[in-house]
């Protein structure tokens, strides 16, 4: 498993190999989410910080573990790598409503 961190802070966890959690973790769409994606009311990323990609500790790996993620056990997806956020996450296009 594998971590990526936004200026050292551990922010999301996944079960991906290396290769595929760099792939995931730097591209464009998951960079743009990071962007949108809020915690504590602020943007996950502000387009600069260092972005990086390290295994994942052994607490990191228990938390992924003992996480359910796999809500739906028919799900189409279920073959692609899993990521769990360590942080707590909003979408403001989900909460604001006009």
């Amino acid at each position: 498993m594998f971590t990526l961190t936004i200026s050292d802070k551990p922010v999301a966890v996944t079960n991906a190999a290396e290769d595929e959690a760099r792939e995931l973790f730097m591209s464009e769409e998951f960079k743009e989410d990071l962007k949108i994606l809020e915690s504590d009311g602020a943007p996950l990323w502000d387009g600069f910080a260092t972005l990086n990609i390290r295994p994942a500790s052994a607490q990191e790996v228990e938390e992924f573990e003992d996480a359910d993620l796999d809500e739906d056990d028919d799900a189409d997806d279920d073959d692609g790598p899993l990521i769990m956020f360590l942080v707590d996450v909003t979408d403001p296009d989900d909460t604001e409503e006009t």
